[in-house]
């Protein structure tokens, strides 16, 4: 029994350091909303129907965020890999992934969001409004499609990426919002 509870509770490690990337670069846009540099929205003021492509609030400097974060996150983990406790985080191992896994996985991340923005465009949704489920697992399911030009990891870590990743978000935007970070709970 205690074999048993240790690898469940190093499976859900892993699953939540393959995420780490994933995550940071999608909060990463939030922490650099007060840079100025290429705070140009994504969709260059356009309209499709007389409906806002994905708003003014996804930027250039938030993809830019979101992949740099996403790469230090990947790097700093790849670099930590070196030690043994780290090294039992991983499916596979950091260092055998391309320099660039973390960047690629956190466009991954920005770019699930952007898809899921242009869906609530579409649905009249506001931008900052909350739509459950999908504001909490769009830049996951992002992350995770873009890790697959790389690497493969189990159906099972899929899924529970996903749970993690949704409870992890809910968490992480009502501390946000606590502190003054974030404007909406959701």
């Amino acid at each position: 029994m205690p074999t048993l509870i240790f690898q469940i509770g190093k499976f859900f490690l892993q699953c939540l350091w393959f995420f780490l990337p994933i995550g940071f670069a999608n909060m990463a846009p939030v922490f650099a909303r007060k840079i100025n540099f290429l705070n140009v929205p994504v969709d260059f003021g356009y309209s499709i129907a007389h409906k806002r492509i994905f708003g003014d609030h996804k930027t250039w400097r938030g993809i830019l965020a979101g992949v740099l974060i996403g790469e230090c996150v990947f790097l700093l983990q790849r670099f930590l890999e070196q030690y043994p406790v780290f090294t039992a985080l991983h499916f596979t191992s950091y260092q055998t992934l391309p320099w660039y896994f973390g960047a690629l996985i956190g466009f991954g991340a920005v770019f699930g969001d952007l898809i899921k923005s242009f869906f609530k465009r579409r649905k009249n949704i506001a931008a900052g409004t909350s739509w459950i489920p999908f504001d909490q697992i769009d830049y996951i399911l992002g992350g995770l499609i873009f890790s697959l030009i790389v690497v493969r990891i189990p159906l099972s870590a899929w899924l529970t990426i996903l749970i993690l990743g949704f409870l992890l978000h809910i968490a992480t935007n009502h501390i946000g919002f606590w502190l003054g970070i974030r404007e909406q709970r959701w």
